[in-house]
């Protein structure tokens, strides 16, 4: 009989890798079967079945999955040996597979059919129980499917996208009822994880998990777990402070070598404050202080994550506390607030230290001296019963190499007409259509809507221009 091994032991330098030979002349015994959570290259999981003397081996990009309704890729390996039901250990760096094996799970299974091209069983393990069918769908890859229902039937599927619940500014709210978090100075995304991997949306529904390489091992450090994280994508300066200016320069590249490049030299941290889904179960209906608890659970601390504390209770001394830091404020939650995704909720409240809001770029004025013939100013504006209304002009807050930016975003996007209705800009100005939504620092709003003393802080593609409106709260 050939050996069904070679291939194996091909690809192995056994002076350097722990992982066993095997003899070749092991005795088959019962029906066994290993899951083994394999952090290499990338995340995956290896299904072993115990066959004719040998391991039939599959790699499972995204794990078995616990639901018929979700078919999970499959490809076929080489044979290992039987002494692989029991490996688990670090392969070297250099070597096939490099990395971390773990087992997930392992048991018994029944066999029910066994072809070319098709594999079924029923699997009993500690975590991996049910009936299975493995399909090949070409030379290599084959696809796992659950025949028989969930083991938990009120298990339910991972929404494929959610907006974020969104805060109402206001005074601080106080009392034993509320908690109280930092407000992070970053852009907002929901983190749907599963099979070890990530996917970060955000408030546009856009995925933007291919800026933000470096949060990819936050995917790995959840292993099968599967969850959708609440959190802000943030870029601390030197200082230690969050600083939206630095978080620019990652949030626009569109070059994958840039983005790999400044994934090193500036990376950023996911700051994660809440937990919306976990294991097939919905926690949004939950209230914060039971999501929180589960969120602590988690124990989601790593190099480029975090989950930073809440606290119950005086609200003002954190409010100070950010304040002296140079902070941008803090926000309290009502400890039986649900999370009510997509929706701006009295139950999250907004209490800032210094004003920032969102605009509408609308067009922008000439330069004069240095600036003559380049953008002097931004045309700002934010809508009001669906029309947008102009709220001033910002000519502070810019670097030479983002005026220069400005200027080729705004150049195609140009227009005869003025898209602000009623008051209208000075004249000279230079319209453009409202696409671009700008970040603002500034003193007051007046009771006509117009921002004094504004200062540009940058622009943000994770909000849509007509969800920019004035917060009436701040006029005054």
């Amino acid at each position: 009989m050939p050996d069904r091994l070679q291939r194996y032991r091909d690809k192995r330098d056994f002076e350097r890798t722990p992982e066993p030979g095997g003899s070749g002349d092991a005795p088959e015994g019962a029906r066994r079967f290993v899951v083994q959570e394999h952090s290499a290259r990338s995340m995956h999981w290896d299904l072993r079945l115990e066959h004719e003397g040998t391991l039939a081996s599959w790699a499972v990009p995204r794990g078995i999955p616990p639901d018929p309704k979700k078919n999970h890729l499959a490809v076929r390996t080489e044979d290992h040996p039987l002494e692989y039901l029991e490996f688990h250990g670090d392969i070297p760096e250099g070597e096939y597979g490099a990395g971390t094996m773990r087992i997930y799970d392992r048991g018994t299974y029944e066999l029910e059919k066994w072809r070319d091209s098709e594999v079924m069983v029923v699997f009993h393990g500690e975590r991996v129980r049910g009936r299975y069918v493995l399909f090949r769908t070409d030379e290599k890859n084959w696809m796992i499917h659950r025949m028989d229902p969930p083991e938990d039937p009120d298990r339910e599927p991972m929404p494929e996208k959610l907006a974020p619940m969104l805060a109402k500014s206001g005074p601080l709210p106080k009392g034993g009822e509320w908690a109280y978090e930092i407000k992070w100075d970053g852009v907002r995304a929901l983190a749907f994880i599963e099979g070890g991997r990530v996917q970060l949306i955000n408030r546009n529904l856009r995925n933007v998990t291919a800026r933000y390489p470096e949060l990819r091992e936050l995917g790995r450090a959840l292993g099968p777990r599967e969850a959708i994280l609440d959190g802000e994508v943030v870029a601390f300066g030197p200082d230690g402070r969050p600083s939206f200016q630095r978080l620019q320069r990652r949030m626009h590249l569109t070059s994958d070598a840039q983005v790999r490049r400044l994934a090193q030299s500036e990376p950023v941290a996911y700051v994660i404050f809440d937990l919306l889904w976990l294991d097939g179960r919905s926690l949004m209906e939950r209230t914060y202080a039971e999501r929180r608890a589960a969120l602590t659970e988690l124990e989601l601390a790593g190099p480029r994550w975090q989950v930073p504390g809440h606290h119950v209770g005086d609200g003002a001394a954190l409010l100070e506390a950010s304040r002296r830091q140079g902070l941008e404020g803090i926000i309290a939650k009502r400890l039986d607030c649900p999370y009510m995704p997509g929706r701006r909720s009295s139950g999250w409240v907004k209490v800032k230290n210094f004003r920032r809001t969102d605009v509408v770029v609308g067009g922008w004025m000439p330069g004069e001296g240095g600036r003559s013939g380049r953008i002097g100013a931004l045309l700002m504006g934010s809508y009001e019963d669906g029309e947008l209304r102009y709220a001033g002009r910002v000519g502070t807050g810019f670097t030479e190499a983002e005026l220069l930016r400005l200027q080729k975003l705004l150049e195609p996007l140009a227009r005869d007409s003025s898209p602000f209705s009623g008051t209208q800009p000075p004249k000279g100005a230079r319209f453009t259509e409202p696409e671009l939504v700008a970040s603002v620092d500034y003193g007051e709003i007046t009771e006509g809507g117009t921002l004094r003393h504004p200062s540009y802080k940058g622009l943000r593609d994770d909000v849509d221009p007509h969800d920019v409106a004035i917060d009436r709260a701040e006029i005054g």
